[in-house]
């Protein structure tokens, strides 16, 4: 629906990037916040510098989101603070969970860190999104780690505003990796009217976006925070009802 408007030109396609990762280094974590337009900044659980981060973000006027670690399938048994297992129980999910908002300040979203294991399991995301609803006002965002991933379907099945993300900037740290993979989230934007793009604090990504974010107005993008993503993208949800189920070759695993 989005994209027929677009063609008609009443809005030019919408543009939201996710940059992850964040909590640890201090100087890429800075370099982050420092990009030019409104990127949102997934800051990890309980780590050294993730709330002096989500405060400059905030400070910033940047999307705060909690970076939450999932079990993925390839997993050598060591966790990130907050990681949620697959042996985690209910109660210990929730007391895990409350634990992350609170070592994250402004955060207005929730995306994936890993996952790409607990993504896959209805008991684990059913909960989740039951503790996301439970504190209002927060959305979801599927890293998509795996095709398999039923985290976006149950998310909206709960009532939780929620999108899954179109293309990973950076599946290898190479420059010219990250111009193909770029060129490619703009090439979806134009053919349906928005696209979500997530990168992390790599040299090659923040030069990338560093050069190009401020072309993207006059190349007929409009470049938006994650929550008006969201809620736009649930507009045209509301509208189309919901998009059939299909794997894009190349979007769906590879990156954790």
């Amino acid at each position: 629906m989005l994209a027929l408007c677009t063609a008609a030109g009443a809005a030019p396609p919408a543009i939201a990037i996710i940059i992850d990762d964040l909590g640890y280094e201090l100087s890429a974590g800075q370099r982050v916040v420092a990009l030019p337009g409104p990127v949102a900044c997934a800051v990890l659980p309980s780590t050294p510098r993730a709330a002096l981060l989500a405060e400059a973000a905030f400070d910033a006027g940047k999307d705060v989101l909690l970076h939450l670690p999932l079990q993925p399938v390839e997993w050598d048994g060591a966790t990130q603070p907050g990681a949620i297992l697959l042996d985690t129980t209910h109660r210990q999910l929730s007391r895990s969970f409350e634990e992350s908002l609170r070592s994250v300040p402004h955060v207005v979203g929730v995306n994936t860190h890993q996952g790409s294991l607990l993504t896959r399991h209805p008991g684990h995301m059913h909960w989740l999104m039951e503790e996301i609803r439970a504190r209002g006002g927060l959305f979801f965002v599927d890293s998509y780690t795996t095709h398999e991933s039923i985290a976006l379907r149950l998310a909206r099945e709960a009532g939780v505003p929620a999108v899954k993300r179109d293309v990973f900037l950076d599946p290898d740290r190479q420059a010219a990796t990250v111009e193909r993979e770029f060129a490619r989230l703009k090439r979806l934007a134009r053919e349906r009217g928005m696209a979500v793009g997530i990168g992390h604090p790599y040299p090659a990504t923040l030069a990338l976006l560093e050069r190009e974010l401020p072309k993207l107005a006059g190349e007929g993008f409009r470049l938006v925070s994650i929550s008006e993503y969201v809620s736009q993208a649930r507009g045209v949800s509301a509208e189309a009802g919901p998009p059939a189920s299909r794997r894009v070759p190349g979007t769906a695993a590879g990156v954790e």
